[in-house]
């Protein structure tokens, strides 16, 4: 007589092995799914079942079995193997196939450190089993087994040092959807929810990496992006470095503007030094890009952003090919090309594109965002300037590397500087820039179709709360002051630089980041820190709380 076949389960208690089990399970998988066989995947498993063979090892083999079997002539098996994964997924996050109260699930996972505690502070035990009647676990039936098998290496919370799974699908869009609203007034935000959680488990809602596996974490991780804006000195380019780091540990993708950067020999300490350009500094970011992962679900990633007449650019356009060495080469970094009309024009006239050190002409930069015609005249002034030191490249030499460049390796952008902002919903000059006030600062607005002046910190609240809000602000171009709808709202960190901005003649203050734009009658807009004595604020005066 033979020896019984022992099967150890996930609790490590053992059993004796039952082929029912197996064939039920797969059956369930395959059931009402055309063209797909519950003996073809068992049969393709080639199962040799061997004493003390885990619970969990079977489960593999016949998942892997079932997505060997998808092909263009049977699809749907791409269904059934997500399932079978789907199955074992409940297993190791429930300890059964059917799932257990979220609550618990919640608690044990703040307990262990992989949800924010905050969670229990902000919706009581009454309202997480609200937030339990909206799942729909049957959605998870949905998934192919590309689909599911992402969602699994790399959004569901997990400790990724063991490969043990805390959650599954369902509970991470409730979780998702419950901290993305749970800042919204309790009367509406059950409602907001829901819909969130809808979109995102049917499939109508796409939302990025950093979101979909942090939001809900101590992490909080809220942003996909990161906009990193490095300015011309060691202390900004090194704590943008400290920067780069942190956020990419946070899962955020990272935008570097490089643009100010001085080019390679420029003098520094009025010739002291010789600057040693751009690349060096590319090199550390590339590192501190690279030595970090996002919270182990991807590696880290960034793209950094430089003009087209800057000094460097024709090394800054091959950073990323083949050739070369790693001495004059930064191949982990992407790269955005910032070109404008002016640029253009130079191009199909087959003129010249002359290049700066963007030390050298320090407003040239700025006007590169700004009217392409300002940025044209003020480009030919400098060209005719002897003085300054620059260098003059047939425009069809620089646009036929970038396009060779793009094509090769295709992770080269361009960005379009002047139709980023002509064509943009926003005011402010699309650069990179962190343009924020004092929370204190009073504005005028219309909330919910009532005019009033409020503070910004107020503003803030209101947009979290699904309130509309109107801001009155003063249109260049039209010359007239004009209500405009917020679209998005946030709170800069305590830590930020702050300068405080004084009207002489009304004795009116601001205080600002020094990166914000303030309307000047001489000049127009003008970014805070390049104020001067001279320059004539515009005041807006129609409120008598002013």
């Amino acid at each position: 007589m033979s020896e019984q076949i022992m099967i150890v389960k996930r609790d490590g208690v053992e059993e004796p092995l039952n082929i029912e089990k197996i064939h039920f399970v797969v059956e369930e998988a395959c059931a009402n799914l055309a063209g797909v066989s519950a003996s073809q995947i068992e049969m393709n498993a080639n199962l040799q079942f061997y004493n003390k063979m885990s619970t969990h090892e079977i489960q593999k083999i016949l998942i892997r079995s079932a997505s060997d079997l998808i092909s263009l002539e049977s699809p749907n098996y791409q269904y059934a193997a997500a399932r079978l994964m789907s199955y074992n997924l409940n297993k190791q996050v429930y300890g059964q196939y059917r799932p257990v109260p979220l609550y618990d699930i919640i608690v044990s996972n703040v307990n262990r450190g992989v949800y924010d505690k905050s969670f229990l502070d902000m919706f009581s035990k009454e309202d997480i089993e609200k937030l339990e009647s909206m799942i729909h676990y049957n959605r998870d039936e949905n998934f192919t087994y590309a689909g599911l098998r992402q969602i699994v290496d790399k959004y569901l919370v997990q400790d990724r040092s063991t490969g043990q799974i805390f959650e599954t699908p369902q509970i991470m869009y409730i979780m998702i959807a419950a901290t993305m609203f749970s800042q919204y007034d309790k009367a509406s935000r059950m409602h907001y929810i829901k819909k969130y959680y809808d979109g995102l488990s049917l499939f109508h809602i796409n939302i990025p990496t950093p979101v979909n596996a942090g939001v809900r974490t101590p992490v909080r991780q809220y942003a996909s992006c990161v906009l990193v804006d490095s300015d011309d000195t060691l202390n900004s380019i090194f704590s943008s470095d400290m920067a780069i780091g942190r956020y990419t540990a946070l899962r955020a993708g990272i935008g570097i503007n490089s643009g100010r950067i001085r080019g390679v020999n420029s003098k520094v300490r009025g010739g002291e030094v010789a600057h040693t350009g751009v690349i060096p500094f590319l090199k550390k970011f590339e590192s501190t890009v690279k030595c970090c992962t996002q919270n182990g679900v991807r590696g880290g990633s960034a793209t950094v952003h430089f003009p087209i007449w800057h000094q460097e650019i024709k090394d800054i356009l091959v950073l990323k090919n083949n050739k070369g060495t790693e001495d004059n080469r930064v191949r982990k970094l992407d790269y955005s090309i910032q070109i404008n009309k002016t640029m253009i024009e130079r191009f199909l006239s087959n003129g010249n594109i002359t290049l700066f050190s963007p030390h050298d002409v320090p407003d040239l930069y700025e006007a590169y965002f700004g009217d392409p015609d300002v940025f044209s005249k003020l480009y030919s002034a400098y060209e005719k300037n002897s003085n300054i030191k620059q260098s003059v490249v047939p425009a069809v030499e620089l646009f036929s590397t970038l396009i060779k460049e793009k094509t090769e390796t295709g992770r080269l952008y361009i960005m379009f500087t002047d139709h980023c902002n002509n064509h943009s919903s926003f005011l402010d000059t699309v650069y990179m820039s962190n343009l924020c006030l004092s929370g204190d600062t009073i504005i005028h607005a219309i909330v919910n179709n009532t005019e009033q002046a409020i503070t910004l910190e107020q503003a803030n609240t209101h947009f979290h709360n699904g309130e509309t809000i109107d801001v009155l602000s003063f249109n260049e171009y039209t010359q007239k002051s004009e209500y405009k709808r917020i679209s998005n709202s946030a709170l800069t960190n305590t830590s930020a630089k702050v300068m405080k901005i004084t009207d002489s003649t009304s004795g009116k203050s601001i205080i600002c980041t020094p990166e914000h734009k303030v309307y000047t009658e001489n000049r127009g807009y003008v970014l805070a820190k390049n104020l001067t004595e001279t320059d004539k604020l515009r005041i807006i005066n129609n409120f008598s709380q002013e």
